[in-house]
């Protein structure tokens, strides 16, 4: 299965790839500002909610850091260790903080950025499923991460063109509670 999920993330890479570089500046800069409101319903005022810091053509998320911040949510974003080894912690952060390269040239929360356990976390991804499985990159990060965090809010961010029929799933993927693209909400049952 894993020549599979290979291919398939290389083909999905690309759709994606494609697909933003297809869609006109208006669009680009209008998906992903705010948090629909029946999302925003299921978060508790001053929920801590983790958010990726978008790269390439992942769905964007920096207008959402400023729109979480405002509303008072506190935020952390994902802290990768100094190995492929190590899982992905969660970090305090706030606009303004500093970011520094961290594994893979992601930038990330400073060492002494404190370790905290989100209530939501805003994933990012390759592509999903109708069941709301999930494939990213390959390194597990997101679901060592989720497995630890049972009560989490898993709350996938995509563009559209991200889904596809079927994902195989390995016994250590966890599915999404829900997937946000530009187009709609995708929830239900994962299984």
């Amino acid at each position: 299965m894993t020549n599979q999920r290979a291919s398939l993330r290389t083909e999905l890479l690309a759709r994606r790839q494609a697909f933003v570089a297809g869609l006109p500046n208006s669009v680009r800069n209008l998906a992903f500002r705010v948090l629909p409101s029946p999302i925003l319903a299921l978060m508790p005022p001053g929920s801590r909610v983790a958010v990726y810091r978008s790269m390439g053509s992942e769905a964007p998320t920096e207008a959402l850091l400023e729109f979480l911040d405002e509303r008072g949510f506190k935020l952390c974003l994902p802290r990768l260790g100094r190995t492929v080894a190590e899982d992905m912690e969660f970090a305090d952060w706030k606009p303004g903080d500093i970011l520094v390269p961290g594994q893979l040239r992601i930038p990330q929360p400073a060492p002494q950025a404190a370790t905290v356990t989100p209530d939501i976390v805003l994933t990012p991804m390759v592509g999903f499923d109708r069941r709301l499985n999930r494939i990213g990159h390959g390194a597990g990060y997101y679901d060592r991460a989720f497995a630890k965090l049972p009560d989490a809010l898993r709350i996938g961010m995509a563009w559209s063109c991200q889904q596809v029929d079927l994902l195989p799933v390995e016994p250590w993927d966890v599915p999404l509670h829900m997937v946000v693209t530009e187009q709609a909400i995708i929830s239900g049952e994962a299984a």
